[in-house]
């Protein structure tokens, strides 16, 4: 019997193969998963499951996109089962404007604070409006570096900080 649990197992474990071997940075997640029929002593005839690749490299955002297409092909012809492959979003990787992420800097080191420059693969509304407009993200440290879960915790100075780089930048932008 074909068993889809284990077959979507097998993508789970490439995906973060690829992943954390990767010289360029790429973030695979599978966030959704769900089995048919669903029961505790049957084996899966049917697994759906999300595939959320993200990478700051367009070029290799396509490589991994092929290689996983690749994998699931190879992975039905061993194992004589069918793979459907539905898109539900794909966005381009954008790069924030560095004059505006200088300003960032500038704004915090006046302020006494540090900074680093950190890629972000969470879809934000500013991935969108770079699209169209100059912008860039400030971030602001949380708790362990827990963030996007229900964990995440960002003390009330360090968000006020936050607040006032960006009013600093705002002020710069309109200087």
């Amino acid at each position: 019997r074909v068993d889809a649990g284990q077959a979507a197992a097998e993508v789970m474990v490439f995906l973060r193969q690829r992943a954390t071997t990767s010289n360029i940075p790429v973030v695979a997640t599978i966030g959704c998963m769900a089995f048919e029929p669903n029961a505790i002593n049957v084996i899966p005839s049917l697994a759906s499951f999300t595939v959320d690749l993200r990478s700051p490299d367009e070029q290799r955002l396509r490589e991994e996109e092929a290689a996983l297409a690749a994998f699931l092909d190879a992975l039905a012809l061993r194992d004589g089962f069918g793979v459907s492959v539905e898109r539900l979003a794909r966005f381009q990787p954008v790069t924030f404007d560095p004059a505006i992420v200088a300003m960032i800097e500038q704004a915090a080191g006046r302020r006494g604070l540090s900074s680093r420059r950190m890629t972000s693969g969470a879809g934000h509304d500013a991935q969108m409006i770079a699209r169209i407009a100059p912008s860039a993200m400030i971030f602001v440290p949380s708790r362990d570096g827990i963030s996007h879960n229900p964990r995440e915790h960002t003390d009330a100075d360090d968000l006020v900080a936050g607040a006032d780089i960006l009013l600093d930048v705002v002020r710069d932008l309109s200087a």
